[in-house]
C-alpha cells in the first residue's frame, strides 16, 4: 500500500506540472506515455521488439507530429489527421505484406488499433489544453476518471449490492457506478463554479459545460475501465507491465482517461456550439 501512494503521488506531481506548462511540455509526455503504452499493446501481441511493434510505434510519432505542426492555411485538422492514421496504416500493411507470413492479420490489426486506442485518444488531452479556456477544462478528464473511480470504490465497499458485469469484474457494482457519476459530476460542477470567472472567453456556460462534460466523461471512464479489463482478461494477464510500482503499466493507470479525453473535448466543444448559434 505505501509504495502505491508513494508512486500515485509521484504520477500526481509530474501529471500535473504537465498539465499546467501545457504546450511541448504536455505533449512531449504524452508522446512518451503513448509510446509507452504502445508498446504495452504489442507485448501482449509479442510483437514489441519486432517490425510490426516498430511500425506501430511510428505510427505514433507520425500522429503526435501530425499535431504538432502548423496545418497549411483552408486544411482541416481533422482531415490533416486522417491522413497521418492512413499513412500509419500503409506502413503496417507494408510490414505486414513484405514480411509475410512473420504476422498474422490479428498481429497486424493490433499494430493500428494500439495507435487508434492510447495515442488518438490520449492525444485528446492536448487537443483540450490548447484550446481556450483549455488550461482549466483539461482537468476534467482526470475528475471524470479518477474522481469517478475514488467515489465508485467507496459508493461500492458502502451501497454495492448488485454486480454490473460479473464476469469481467466481479467487484464492480452499479451502485459504485451510480456513485462514481454523481460524485464525479458534482466535483465537475463545484469545479466549473470555481473557474467561471476566470473562464470570459472559450467557455460559453461554464457550469454546463462542466457538469455535462464531467458526467458524460464518467459514464464513459466506466467503459473505459472495463474495456481494459476485458483486454486483459481475454489474453489472461493479470496487468499491463510493471512501470507503476503499486499501479500496474500505464495502461493499467490511464485505461479510463483514454475513453474520457475525447468525450470531455466533444462535450465542451458541443456546449459551446449551441450556446454559440
Amino acid at each position: 500500500m505505501k509504495t502505491r501512494v508513494i508512486s500515485g503521488v509521484v504520477l500526481l506531481v509530474v501529471l500535473a506540472l504537465m498539465l499546467i506548462l501545457g504546450g511541448p511540455v504536455l505533449w512531449t509526455g504524452l508522446l512518451i506515455v503513448s509510446l509507452i503504452g504502445t508498446f504495452e499493446l504489442m507485448r501482449i501481441m509479442k510483437t514489441e521488439n519486432r517490425a510490426m511493434g516498430y511500425a506501430a510505434y511510428l505510427g505514433v510519432i507520425i500522429y503526435y507530429l501530425a499535431i504538432l505542426v502548423k496545418k497549411p492555411e483552408g486544411v482541416d485538422e481533422t482531415k490533416f489527421l486522417l491522413s497521418a492514421l492512413i499513412i500509419d496504416l500503409l506502413i503496417i500493411m507494408c510490414v505486414f505484406v513484405f514480411t509475410y507470413p512473420r504476422y498474422n492479420a490479428n498481429q497486424a490489426m493490433a499494430a493500428l488499433f494500439s495507435i487508434i486506442y492510447v495515442a488518438v485518444m490520449l492525444s485528446y488531452v492536448y487537443r483540450i489544453r490548447v484550446t481556450a479556456g483549455g488550461i482549466y477544462t483539461v482537468w476534467l478528464v482526470f475528475v471524470a476518471s479518477w474522481v469517478n473511480d475514488t467515489c465508485a470504490y467507496f459508493s461500492g465497499v458502502t451501497l454495492g449490492k448488485h454486480k454490473m458485469t460479473p464476469k469481467l469484474s466481479p467487484k464492480k457494482s452499479i451502485e459504485g457506478a451510480i456513485g462514481g457519476v454523481v460524485g464525479a459530476t458534482l466535483v465537475g460542477l463545484l469545479f466549473g463554479a470555481i473557474v467561471s470567472k476566470n473562464l470570459t472567453d472559450g467557455i460559453s456556460n461554464p457550469l454546463l459545460a462542466f457538469g455535462s462534460a464531467s458526467f458524460f466523461g464518467s459514464f464513459i471512464a466506466i467503459v473505459g475501465d472495463l474495456a481494459a479489463s476485458a483486454i486483459k482478461r481475454s489474453f489472461k494477464i493479470k496487468d499491463y507491465g510493471k512501470l507503476i510500482p503499486g499501479h500496474g503499466g500505464i495502461l493499467d493507470r490511464f485505461d479510463s482517461v483514454i475513453f474520457t479525453a475525447p468525450v470531455i473535448y466533444a462535450a465542451i466543444n458541443i456546449v459551446n456550439y449551441i450556446f454559440r448559434h
